[in-house]
């Protein structure tokens, strides 16, 4: 017995939760609610029960602050959590992370299914999208005129830019919405004209939201000329109309925001460019001002008066010099006079040397000429009889008397046996003549 090893209840349970939590991945779960508690905490408890067997579910306050709906006693739910053991109960729970009504998961593959096909044809691409104008004059509200979401955007636009805001009153849920939203976009589109359209709602379940989930009310927006803004919801909803929209905002306040520009921002920049150009005119003019000085001083100067005054007082001058140097004029033109008779005696003299010098060097370099080209002659004389001696011993002339004869076939010299044949006709030129002979046989 001292060997048996003992297992509290606690080590069970815990090793329990372990396997349990590690074997078994979050899941969905289907059932009814049933004991609902909405603590004061925040934590949701309840039970979830099917014909068979109960599920006590925890839903914690950081995880069911995102639901939009209030679970009530004998709704049908699918829950989303981790299967976990509770230690100190020894119960196993559902541990929710995420909640909706039965039945949402077919609208969700429908909503998925159309969000792939519209994306494929790049109904989404942001190429598409049209910007919004910086200044609208009039905007189209599609929407239902006794909801909160007209009244948030009315709001904003008479705070933020008054505008002219005209509204389509449209069905905002039930099958007959999406034809009532279309027929909207195609009323400001064809026969009123806005800068802007603004489809919104205000929040509500997914079933009331699916309206704008709709084929034909995707692409009738995506067709639309004008700039469409999409506010369905709150900000964690999503529906087709936000992808396809032109710009999507998180609420209809926000949208309001986003399609018109803010009054006070907007006198603001006009009074910082007023203040702005006032001071640039300002520095302009001060420019202005002293290059027109600047040039009003350079023109006085140049006044036809001031400027035959100016001469006149030059010529006046001038003439004054020019009579007091008169009579230092005919030293300087004698002295000149003297120097260029002096000098042209002595170039005549360098000349004459120069020439002379030159007319020696001259009659030598033709002396010596004459020498080394008789050499030269001499030379070339010599080697041309050597020349001519050679080709007269290697011409067929000199041949011939030593007795070579050429032998000519079709008027081509034979230099072997192997290029004549018996018959064959030939040539041969001997130093004095040529004679026609005919071979009879080979040797």
């Amino acid at each position: 017995m001292d060997n048996l090893i003992v297992f509290s209840v606690f080590e069970i349970t815990r090793h329990l939760r372990q396997v349990i939590e590690s074997s078994i991945e979050p899941l969905y779960v289907g059932g009814e609610v049933s004991n609902f508690v909405h603590h004061s905490s925040g934590h949701m408890y309840f039970n979830l029960k099917d014909e068979f067997s109960t599920l006590r579910c925890t839903f914690f306050r950081n995880q069911n602050y995102r639901l939009d709906f209030q679970p009530k006693d004998g709704q049908k739910v699918v829950c989303y959590g981790q299967i976990t053991l509770y230690e100190k109960g020894g119960s196993y729970n559902l541990n929710v992370s995420n909640m909706r009504p039965a039945g949402l998961g077919e609208m969700q593959a429908k909503f998925d299914a159309l969000k792939k096909k519209l994306q494929a044809e790049g109904l989404f691409d942001e190429s598409r999208k049209q910007a919004l104008p910086r200044y609208p004059q009039k905007i189209g509200i599609i929407t239902s005129p006794t909801g909160a979401a007209l009244q948030d955007i009315t709001n904003v636009l008479s705070r933020r830019f008054p505008i002219e805001a005209w509204v389509y009153p449209a069905l905002m849920q039930g099958l007959k919405a999406p034809q009532s939203l279309i027929r909207g976009i195609q009323y400001f589109n064809e026969k009123f004209p806005v800068d802007i359209i603004i489809l919104t709602r205000g929040g509500g379940s997914q079933e009331d939201l699916f309206c704008f989930n709709d084929e034909n009310l995707a692409r009738a927006i995506s067709k639309s000329t004008i700039p469409v803004i999409s506010a369905i919801g709150h900000e964690i909803d999503f529906t087709i109309s936000d992808f396809v929209a032109d710009l999507r905002a998180p609420t209809p306040s926000a949208a309001a925001e986003i399609a018109v520009p803010s009054r006070e921002d907007l006198l603001h920049y006009i009074h910082s460019l007023a203040e702005r150009l006032h001071l640039t005119a300002s520095h302009t003019i001060g420019i202005c001002k002293h290059q027109l000085s600047e040039q009003a001083m350079k023109f006085a100067g140049y006044h036809p008066e001031r400027l035959w005054q100016r001469y006149q007082q030059r010529f006046d001058m001038a003439t004054m010099a020019l009579d007091n140097v008169k009579h230092l004029i005919r030293e300087p033109q004698i002295s000149f006079e003297r120097s260029k008779q002096s000098f042209l005696v002595s170039l005549q003299r360098f000349s004459e040397l120069r020439l002379q010098r030159y007319q020696d060097r001259l009659d030598r370099a033709q002396e010596h000429l004459e020498i080394h080209s008789s050499r030269n002659l001499e030379k070339l004389a010599n080697l041309l009889a050597l020349r001519q001696q050679h080709l007269e011993m290697i011409s067929p002339d000199y041949l011939h008397k030593k007795g070579w004869a050429l032998v000519i076939k079709d008027g081509k010299i034979m230099r072997s046996i192997k290029d004549i044949d018996p018959g064959d006709n030939l040539a041969v030129k001997l130093g004095d003549g040529e004679a026609e002979v005919e071979v009879k046989e080979i040797k």
